[in-house]
């Protein structure tokens, strides 16, 4: 607390990311970050921008990254918005599209930096409680008698478990009055992207990363697709606020990672492959995991505590995240490694355990 402080600043209560430990031969599975490297052609692209160019500012609009992502998802680049992550692009949201008279709508248990971005805005975010097998209810939000916005992950995160596309179509048909964030983080290791609905609902704003399914978490590179007024919002907010969030590297290194399909394709469905044999496993060690569509999983044991566990893991220098927050503090959630992360996880929980 300092006397130069503003009132806003001494309110707020900031979003705690994920660890990231300093130590050698540790098996990281706690922040959700890819464990294969990025496509090589980005690489490339990264190397063929580090030179005089640097000196020159990027691109303000990114066009050559809005066109291949509207090339990707076959959308108009006027419905494409890009940001320094989607946390960046998340808060253009808030401010631009979510902050309204009515409450926000979000699950209760979520992603955790929709509330800081309440306080920072001074949006009234209201909570609507996942069901006891922590789904989304749509017929919730579909009844809520004052509402201005919605918004959550598909897949959720923590639980990673995957609301159909049909679904969300039914909130939008039911709440053509407000503004539907679908914040799709992890869409590619499960789902289909609700950017399929863009053209029939100007009501959706469907956010995305290349942090995950293609382990670009390092760079910062987030994007919206929308209808072209929404978008256009998001545009006034970003060049009142920073003409050139992403730089020449992210730029260029974002549109090869796009364009490179086939290492996409490859590396995703790795991850699901190793994510559906390490649920097996962890099964046959008595755990419980939740359905997951992403690219880590929510479990539990039931004889066992679950932060006595990840205490236990981190002691064998095996970082997984626990949650101590109502109805989830027995969950572990952990992100899909290599398949020699995930044999190393197994090995110490088995040892734990005594299985």
């Amino acid at each position: 607390m300092s006397q130069f402080w503003s009132a806003l600043v001494a309110g707020l209560t900031p979003y705690v990311p994920g660890e990231q430990p300093k130590l050698s031969n540790l098996v990281k599975l706690n922040t959700n970050e890819n464990p294969y490297p990025p496509s090589p052609r980005t690489l490339a692209a990264l190397r063929g921008e580090v030179g005089d160019s640097l000196r020159l500012y990027p691109d303000p609009n990114s066009d050559r990254l809005k066109t291949a992502i509207a090339d990707y998802y076959q959308v108009d680049r006027d419905q494409v918005f890009v940001g320094n992550g989607s946390d960046e692009v998340l808060a253009h949201a808030f401010l631009g599209l979510l902050k309204h008279e009515a409450p926000l709508l979000f699950p209760d248990i979520s992603y955790s930096f929709y509330p800081v971005y309440c306080g920072l805005y001074g949006i009234d975010g209201q909570t609507v409680p996942l069901t006891e097998s922590f789904e989304i209810e749509i017929d919730a939000y579909l009844k809520a008698p004052a509402c201005g916005a919605i918004i959550f992950p598909n897949p959720n995160a923590p639980t990673g478990r995957l609301l159909p596309l049909v679904e969300i179509e039914r909130l939008l048909a039911g709440r053509p009055d407000v503004v539907v964030v679908v914040d799709e983080a992890y869409i590619d290791f499960g789902g289909d992207t609700a950017i399929a609905l863009v053209g029939k609902y100007p009501n959706l704003l469907v956010v995305q990363t290349l942090s995950k399914s293609r382990s670009l978490a390092g760079l910062r590179v987030g994007f919206a697709v929308g209808d072209a007024a929404l978008i256009e919002a998001l545009e006034r907010i970003k060049n009142s606020f920073n003409s050139y969030p992403l730089d020449r590297l992210a730029i260029a290194g974002a549109t090869a990672a796009i364009e490179d399909r086939e290492h996409f394709e490859l590396t995703r469905a790795a991850v699901i492959a190793s994510r559906e044999r390490l649920i097996a496993e962890m099964a046959a060690l008595g755990f419980d995991t939740l359905p997951s569509a992403a690219n880590f999983i929510f479990a539990r044991h039931p004889g066992h505590d679950a932060g006595e566990l990840a205490a236990a893991l981190r002691a064998r220098s095996i970082i997984v995240r626990h949650f101590r927050q109502d109805r989830i503090e027995q969950y572990l959630r952990i992100t899909i490694g290599d398949d020699a992360q995930c044999a190393a996880l197994v090995a110490a929980l088995r040892e734990i355990l005594g299985a």
